[in-house]
């Protein structure tokens, strides 16, 4: 399996079927979007790290995060889609589902939620998002 031009750690064939990931996106520009039910919102741009866990299917779910799915599912999905998105960097981060919430609190230090419960609405511990700016970029 191979993902279309993103630096992957480790690479993703050698994966467990269940885990914890992160994506790590672009957003070029600034972009309003509306994420599902959960409100449309202001992206500024910038670097951003989402946190997810996939209980089975690990490697197929980081590969329809790259890839682009026809429908969109999950939160992430509709920022993925965003023309200005780039996903550039996709990380292993635990192969135990259930380490997502600490996952996304250990990069939650001095960054910006910018999507009240992206990624979060089924959270069991009170994460406010699994998502985070954690870096704007430089605007000339």
């Amino acid at each position: 399996m191979t993902t279309p031009s993103i630096e992957d750690a480790p690479p993703l064939e050698d994966w467990p079927e269940a885990g914890v990931y992160q994506l790590w996106i672009r957003l070029t520009r600034d972009a309003r979007i509306t994420v599902g039910r959960l409100g449309r919102f202001v992206f500024p741009a910038g670097m951003y790290v989402y946190t997810g866990r996939a209980s089975r299917v690990l490697r197929a779910r980081v590969l329809r995060h790259a890839r682009g799915g026809s429908k969109k599912h999950w939160h992430i999905d509709y920022l993925l889609g965003h023309r200005y998105a780039r996903l550039f960097r996709v990380v292993l981060v635990s192969d135990n589902p259930d380490e997502e919430c600490s996952a996304s609190r250990a990069i939650t230090s001095q960054r910006e939620c910018i999507a009240p419960g992206f990624g979060a609405s089924d959270c069991r511990e009170g994460c406010a998002s699994h998502l985070f700016l954690v870096g704007g970029l430089n605007r000339r």
